[in-house]
């Protein structure tokens, strides 16, 4: 490494940001610029470890120690090309990645983590400032075509890969545009559309063809895709939201988080220009579920101008530190602030949502909750309530952020295709029991991480690949690299 005693010279330092009283009031992301030569010194505390666990705990088993090398001594091409060996879309995931790559960090056994996700976000606005992300398209074409159903990160990575290898690749997209969670579902403060635009342009100039309002099974009719196209790839998403079946829950003012989401993702985007319906606008807000998602729905409460906010989840506080049933290098259950919280609301945890209430026009103007307590008995968790402690809190507008169980299945049914136990694309090594129909994504895996979506996505191509040429070249995680044709 450049500095083999940086991780002793220099502490952990992240860009800050606006202040929360500042940033409330509008959509643009929060952070302030970070001297390059800060970012310098983070990528030096790279230990240039014997086994990078890092590399692990990536989805995408980015190559962490050498591209870190690489920023430190300011080669900023030779780490662009190192992250793109692995990793699409890095000005998406140095945004919104949970960083697992960090929780398996050496250095963080007893020191503060390397700033991974920082360095990645880095390493891809350089490349964008410097010019060493531009188009670049196959010299060669297969002749081959395939049809990817789904422009969120699982659909936009395989496109991605696939056009690379030389097929020529349309996206289908049943909104009005492209990017599927990463457009619709993610603020602005936390991902401007701008970047995903400014990706969008590079791909289609490589040609990868994008239709949008094209709904495949409706709009489309898939004997289009069967005729038309050599294979498909479904990256529809699991975009099923669990519901909240109590007393109730019919009353007006009562959302999933992504109909709040995408609708305020849309006016910030100009489409709405007659408002938001949903809004949180001089209410007392209250968010079901304590997750990213959850989380989002309070950032964007805030900016709406909320009376105030109130985030609760079933599951316990989880603690601070790590314990011996999370140790490292696995994924640490600890209680996470995000920026959205900086921002004001409170958060409650151990309680059970029991009915809501309305008011006489029939909208919700309160909920009813009870304090629960978890309890362990020959291995299984349960909980029960805790007599004396029902109370009523003041809500109206509740948003539930409670996950995602299962792709919509109008589609799958209608290109016949196999559903697992789960209600998800039934696949092996992402082939259905269709040949030429492959998936990738939430729809395959169940709700997940954008970075998760990227890697199906990757991986994905490769059994494509393989599919329509008998081999392929394209990098894979789980085989290295197959033999090149």
């Amino acid at each position: 490494m450049g500095k083999v005693d940086g991780f002793l010279n220099f502490d952990r330092e992240l860009p800050k940001s606006r202040k929360p009283e500042e940033r409330i009031h509008d959509y643009r992301e929060i952070y302030e610029p970070f001297p390059e030569k800060k970012t310098n010194e983070q990528a030096a505390r790279c230990m240039d470890c014997g086994i990078p666990f890092c590399h692990n705990g990536c989805p995408l088993g980015n190559i962490i120690p050498e591209f870190n090398d690489a920023v430190y001594r300011k080669s900023w091409e030779e780490a662009i090309q190192i992250l793109s060996e692995t990793n699409n879309f890095p000005e998406f995931t140095g945004r919104i990645c949970p960083a697992p790559c960090e929780a398996s960090c050496v250095l963080g056994i007893n020191k503060p983590a390397v700033a991974i996700e920082h360095i990645e976000k880095t390493i891809a606005e350089k490349a964008y400032e410097l010019g060493y992300i531009k188009p670049n398209p196959p010299k060669i074409r297969t002749g081959k075509s395939v049809a990817v159903i789904g422009s969120g990160p699982a659909g936009l990575a395989t496109a991605n890969q696939l056009n690379k290898a030389g097929h020529s690749v349309t996206v289908f997209e049943r909104a009005d545009q492209i990017g599927g969670l990463l457009r619709y579902g993610i603020p602005d403060f936390k991902l401007e559309k701008s970047i995903i635009d400014r990706r969008l342009d590079i791909m289609s100039a490589e040609g990868i063809v994008f239709e949008t309002n094209a709904e495949v099974g409706k709009n489309v009719d898939i004997k289009t895709l069967e005729d038309g196209f050599d294979a498909i790839v479904i990256c529809t998403g699991s975009t099923v939201p669990r519901d909240l079946p109590i007393p109730g829950r019919e009353f007006k003012g009562i959302h999933f988080a992504m109909e709040f989401l995408t609708e305020q993702n849309k006016q910030v985007a100009n489409e709405t220009p007659e408002g938001v319906s949903i809004t949180a606008k001089d209410k007392h807000v209250v968010v079901i579920g304590g997750g990213d998602t959850g989380s989002d729905c309070i950032g964007t409460s805030h900016r709406q101008g909320a009376k105030s906010v109130l985030q609760i989840e079933l599951l316990e506080k989880p603690l601070d530190h790590r314990t011996d049933k999370d140790p490292w290098p696995d994924w640490p259950m600890v209680v996470r602030t995000s920026s959205s919280h900086e921002e004001g609301g409170k958060r409650e945890w151990a309680l059970l949502t029991k009915a809501f209430e309305c008011d006489s026009s029939g909208h919700v103007k309160s909920i009813t909750l009870v304090d629960i307590e978890w309890k362990e008995e020959n291995g299984r968790k349960f909980f029960e309530e805790v007599p004396g402690t029902e109370r009523k809190e003041p809500c109206e507008l509740a948003l539930l952020a409670i996950g995602f169980v299962a792709p919509e299945n109008s589609l799958l049914e209608q290109f016949q295709i196999e559903i697992s136990d789960r209600n998800l694309v039934k696949a092996k090594k992402y082939q259905t029991n269709w040949p030429h129909i492959f998936t990738a994504g939430d729809a395959h895996r169940g709700q997940s991480l954008v970075v998760w979506a990227i890697s199906e996505g990757r991986e994905a191509a490769v059994a494509v690949d393989k599919y329509l040429m008998g081999s392929s070249a394209l990098p894979s995680k789980s085989g290295s690299f197959l033999v090149a044709r």
